[in-house]
Order: structure tokens, then sequence, then C-alpha cells
């Protein structure tokens, strides 16, 4: 089975359409999503569309839980909170009632997956991992982990390997092979606002069947991405950033 798992969209719709172009020659059987489809960008109703179309299921991000009232946002600096306000109005009825239910995490019961927006660890925290220190805190929840423990959140494409005797080894961002006895936390990146210098979207792709997990980038129509947002009374930046990939 192949399975296509991609993260924080951020109300970038010409990204997710680029994302799910890019999985058709992918030979994908299911695909999850890790959260943040809302928040900074400028077409929020449209990309949760597509997702509740695509995804078998989807996970509680953090901005996903402050537009659905889920979570107290007042210490999000003022540009965030105004693209989250601005978001809570303009979903739809049925957007915003799958937002209020989305599970912060979920066990993939056919695959050994864990899906998560941020870290495992105290999970409605939302908790970055990026370094290996943070990665290594989850060892002491090693029986909760899946084999392959899945998140988003930092933007960033990131692997470690982790096993149970405490080593915590991080590995490049490319195409990872699973070994038995030890586990995974990988950052799949963000569909529509990569923050690792690459303005490319990013998206995953695990494979049950070889157990290798793969990132994959692909090019979009920045420029009118960027053009709805300044066209919005959202904060510039957020369209200016997606040129750069912070």
């Amino acid at each position: 089975m192949r399975i296509g798992v991609f993260s924080d969209v951020h109300a970038n719709i010409e990204a997710l359409s680029a994302v799910m172009e890019a999985y058709e020659s992918e030979r994908i059987d299911r695909y999850y999503c890790l959260g943040d489809v809302v928040g900074y960008g400028a077409s929020p109703n449209e990309c949760i569309d597509v997702v509740r179309r695509v995804a078998d299921v989807t996970i509680l991000g953090n901005h996903d839980a402050a537009v659905a009232g889920r979570m107290d946002y007042s210490y999000y600096y003022q540009a965030a909170r105004h693209a989250l306000d601005l978001h809570a109005h303009a979903l739809t009825q049925d957007n915003m009632a799958w937002l209020q239910a989305l599970p912060y995490t979920y066990p993939v019961p056919d695959a050994p997956l864990l899906l998560c927006h941020g870290s495992p660890l105290r999970i409605e925290e939302f908790e970055y991992i990026f370094a290996p220190d943070q990665a290594r805190e989850c060892l002491s929840i090693w029986d909760e982990l899946g084999e392959l423990t899945l998140i988003g959140h930092s933007h960033l494409c990131k692997v470690f390997a982790l096993t149970q005797s405490g080593r915590v080894d991080e590995l490049p961002a490319d195409v990872v092979h699973l070994e038995p006895g030890v586990k995974y936390i990988a950052s799949v990146g963000s569909v529509g606002q990569p923050r690792d210098y690459d303005n490319r979207a990013s998206y995953t792709v695990f494979d049950t069947d070889a157990m290798t997990f793969e990132f994959k980038r692909v090019e979009y129509d920045i420029e009118r991405a960027a053009a709805r947002i300044f066209a919005s009374s959202l904060e510039r930046n957020f369209g200016h950033r997606l040129f750069i990939g912070v």
C-alpha cells in the first residue's frame, strides 16, 4: 500500500492543487493530512473542500484548533490572530463543524503509523520537533510511538531515528528505509508555507511493502497564491515569504 501524507496547507490552494496533481503519478491508495489546513493564506474554504474530499483522516493542527474555537490564541502575534479571525468568519458552517471534530492524533490501524500535528508528547500543546533533543524526549513514550510517527507543525522536512537504548540520529530528508527495532519520527514539511528556504510545496509517500518513506517537492504558482493574499486584508508578508520559502 502506498500512503500519501501531507501537512500545513495553510489556505494555499495553488500549492495544494500542485501537490494533488503530483500525487496522481504516485499510485496512492490512501491520503492523510496532518493538520493546519487554515491560517495565513487566502483560500481556507477551498483548501478544506479539497482535503475533506481527498484525505481519509485529517489531524487537528494548532491553526485549525484556533479557528474552530478549541484553543486560546490570544498570545499569537497580531497578524496571525487577524488571519485566524478572518478564516473563522469566512468558513462555511459545514467546514467549521469539520474542523471542530478533527482528532488530535490517529494510529493507523493497518499500517505502522502514528499521525500527529506536533510532538506526540503533551499532544494538545502542539510542541515542535525539529532537533534531536526534542525527538529524544519521545523515548519516554516509546511504546506509544508508531514504527513511523509522522508530524507537521514546524514546516521543515526532518527525520529522526530512535532506538530503545536512547540513541537518536537525524537522517537526511530524502528516502528513508525503515529498519526493524528502530522507531522514526518524521516531520513532513509544509504544502502551503515551507520554511526551509525551498519554496516548493512539500509532500511525502510511505510504501508499506517496501517500508520506505520518501520526501518530495513540487513547484506551484507562487505569484498567484501571493496575489490572493495581497488582494486581501491579510499581512502582506504572508505572501512575500512564499517566494523565499521561510
